[in-house]
């Protein structure tokens, strides 16, 4: 189940991202949105989980966790229809 995470702050690393995870479950992926000019975090990302028992326990758990005095939301990640 893949795992969108926003509010995160800006100075989160993808390896922060990916251990908070991991207290729940093994992490398939971890990806962090960055600005492609500045390189940055735009503040959100994607986490892959393959059990959706875990992954939901994991969203259970971390939505609405303080991090670095943001409140973070975490949800079920909606596919995006991409018209080719």
């Amino acid at each position: 189940m893949k795992i969108l995470i926003r509010n995160l702050p800006r100075t989160l690393l993808e390896n922060e991202l990916k251990e908070l995870f991991e207290d729940y479950a093994e992490v398939q992926s971890c990806t962090l949105i960055l600005d492609k000019t500045t390189g940055e975090s735009k503040g959100f990302g994607f986490v892959e989980i393959s059990k959706v028992g875990n992954a939901k326990a994991a969203i259970q758990a971390l939505n609405g966790k303080p991090i670095d005095g943001n409140k973070i939301r975490v949800k079920k990640a909606e596919p995006t229809n991409v018209v080719k």
